[in-house]
């Protein structure tokens, strides 16, 4: 976990397939801005723990790991950042943890209250009989193989793929069902400004040191999460909150004919707006930070 600055407590959740260090300009803005800024390894990536457990990745575990974060910087309450899976284990974490979240700004997944069945089972459906990179993920040790096998290659395809420079919707281009999930992509040379090379080996280091089990995990403990967390039903998120995504995310193309971005606030009780940055694809944060750092401030002054 990285730490910086001192004043009201910031606490930033990563997503998949990503570290604290995400968040690296936001944690040097709001560090130096009053703030005290707290980015962690969510469990099963970087120097967290990597229990090997399915059952242990379940949004409660990981709402609980946040709830201790923010118990061991202080007495007060947290404004979540959590982008990608971290934006569900915020908003999770604001709703499980009511007590020690102050406000909550999800990125490129809005808040979604549980439904009448896990979102795996939406997609079986919709995508049924072509591939779709969750329902790949299910089988264990199959993704874990293609992505270790070349985990640099693996990584810049990922990441160039899900963000604004690919061509739009390339994350969740028709393939078919027998597809793995490297198929098609891309592995651009050089890779785009917003990640250069000491960026990418950060990544690296971490992910041939830990692997790919843990972070796949938390895919595979999604029906876990509809049982465990039935009280949470129709609950709205109480806590100011916000949206913040790149107009170019696949995120927004996940349910076929819906756009996922176009009422990201339907859910929660007082929303102050989303900002969808043109251009930008997934990893918002990293690839328009001085856009996204201005959204975030003008949330968390007006708290």
């Amino acid at each position: 976990m990285a730490v910086s600055g001192s004043g009201p407590l910031i606490v930033c959740i990563h997503g998949f397939p990503e570290l604290w260090y995400s968040w690296r300009h936001q944690i040097a803005h709001f560090a130096s801005r009053g703030f005290r800024v707290a980015a962690l390894d969510v469990r099963g990536y970087g120097r967290s723990s990597k229990p090997r457990e399915i059952e242990a990745y379940t949004l409660r575990n990981m709402a609980s790991d946040v709830a201790a974060v923010i118990d061991r910087m202080g007495d007060e309450p947290a404004i979540l950042f959590g982008h990608d899976w971290g934006a569900p284990i915020a908003w999770n974490t604001a709703l499980l943890h009511p007590d020690k979240v102050r406000a909550v700004a999800g990125f490129s997944v809005p808040y979604i209250p549980r439904g009448r069945a896990p979102f795996i089972d939406l997609v079986r459906s919709a995508y049924k009989g072509r591939f779709f990179y969750q329902l790949y993920f299910q089988q264990e040790g199959v993704v874990e193989a293609e992505l270790e096998s070349d985990v640099a290659s693996a990584l810049r395809r990922i990441y160039f793929a899900l963000s604004g420079a690919a061509p739009l919707n390339k994350w969740i281009e028709r393939k078919p069902l027998e597809a793995k999930l490297l198929d098609g992509l891309v592995d651009p040379q050089p890779f785009p400004g917003w990640m250069d090379e000491s960026d990418l080996d950060i990544y690296l280091d971490a992910f041939r040191a830990g692997g790919f089990r843990g972070p796949i995990n938390r895919y595979r403990a999604e029906e876990i999460d509809f049982n465990e967390l039935a009280e949470l039903s129709g609950r709205s998120i109480v806590q100011p909150s916000t949206f913040i995504a790149g107009e170019r995310d696949p995120v927004r193309a996940f349910v076929p004919d819906l756009d996922l971005y176009a009422s990201p606030g339907i859910a929660c009780a007082d929303f102050r707006g989303s900002t969808i940055i043109p251009g930008i694809g997934h990893w918002v944060q990293q690839e328009a930070p001085p856009e996204t750092n201005e959204a975030l401030e003008a949330f968390v002054r007006k708290l």
